[in-house]
C-alpha cells in the first residue's frame, strides 16, 4: 500500500508539472541575440584563428620589446623558431592585454643539460607588471624525468599551484600550452576587487582548472595583490641558468 501511495504522488507531481507547461511553446526558450561573431578556425590546433593577434609567426619580433629598455627585442629568430638569448634579458609584447586565450609552443634542446630548475628554465608571465620577473608566471621547464619542487615544474603557476598532471614531452619535442587568462580587477582605492584566474591545457591535458591566483609570482615569501594594474603585456623569461636555451614558436592570442 505504501508503494502505491508513493507512485500515486509521483504521478500526481508529473501531472502537475505537465499542466504547468500547458500553453508553453518551444520558441519561448529560444534566444536569437546577440549573434556570436564568425571566427574562422585554424586548419590545425597551432594555426591562429581569424580573430587572433599573432605575436610570433616565425618571421620577426615586431610585436616584442626588451623589458628593461623598451627597445626592440633581440632574441634569435631562425627557421621559423624563436630562441631565448639569455644575454639580452626578458622580452614582452608591445601590446597590453586584459582577458585572453593564448596559444604558445615551446621546446628544450635534445641535448639539454642540468638538473632541477637549471634545466631548460623559462617562464610565460601571463601579465607583466614590472621589470625583471614581476608578474604572474606559468612555468616553463624540462619536466621530463627531471625532479624538482612540484609547484615549480612545467605547467605549474610558479610557487603557487601544482599542475594536475605532467604531460611533458621528451627533450627535443615541442610542447604546447593553451591558456585562458582572466585578469584581476581592482577597486578605485587600489584594493583587489576580483582575483586573477587561469586555465591551462598542456599538450591537450588539463593541468590548471580555472584556479584563483593568490597574487603575482613571488620567488621568496607568500604571494599577494600588492599593486593595482590594468591590461598588461605578456612576457617571456630569459632565465639565468646555464643550460642550453629553449625555443618558442606559433604564439598567438585572442582577446576575450
Amino acid at each position: 500500500m505504501k508503494h502505491k501511495l508513493i507512485l500515486t504522488a509521483l504521478l500526481s507531481g508529473g501531472f502537475y508539472m505537465a499542466n504547468a507547461q500547458q500553453g508553453a511553446k518551444p520558441e519561448d526558450t529560444e534566444k536569437w541575440e546577440p549573434v556570436p561573431k564568425v571566427v574562422t578556425a585554424g586548419k590545425t590546433g597551432s594555426e591562429a584563428p581569424s580573430d587572433a593577434v599573432v605575436l610570433f609567426d616565425g618571421k620577426n619580433l615586431d610585436e616584442w620589446v626588451d623589458v628593461q629598455s623598451g627597445s626592440p627585442a633581440k632574441w634569435d629568430v631562425k627557421d621559423g623558431i624563436l630562441t631565448v638569448n639569455k644575454s639580452t634579458g626578458n622580452i614582452e609584447t608591445k601590446k597590453k592585454f586584459g582577458n585572453y586565450q593564448l596559444h604558445i609552443e615551446w621546446k628544450v634542446p635534445a641535448n639539454i643539460t642540468g638538473t632541477g630548475q637549471a634545466r631548460g628554465n623559462s617562464g610565460i608571465f601571463l601579465a607583466s607588471i614590472g621589470k625583471g620577473d614581476a608578474g604572474y608566471e606559468l612555468q616553463v621547464l624540462d619536466s621530463y624525468n627531471n625532479k624538482t619542487y612540484v609547484n615549480g615544474m612545467a605547467g605549474s603557476i610558479y610557487k603557487q599551484f601544482i599542475p594536475l598532471a605532467n604531460p611533458t614531452r621528451p627533450p627535443g619535442s615541442w610542447n604546447v600550452y593553451d591558456v585562458i587568462w582572466t585578469a584581476p580587477t581592482f577597486k578605485a582605492d587600489g584594493s583587489l576587487n576580483t582575483p586573477a584566474r587561469v586555465t591551462v591545457m598542456f599538450n591537450g591535458v588539463l593541468v590548471e582548472n580555472n584556479i584563483e591566483l593568490l597574487g603575482p609570482t613571488q620567488y621568496i615569501g607568500a604571494p599577494g595583490y600588492r599593486q593595482a594594474h590594468g591590461a598588461s603585456p605578456i612576457k617571456l623569461q630569459a632565465h639565468g641558468d646555464k643550460s642550453e636555451p629553449l625555443s618558442f614558436r606559433n604564439i598567438w592570442v585572442r582577446e576575450l
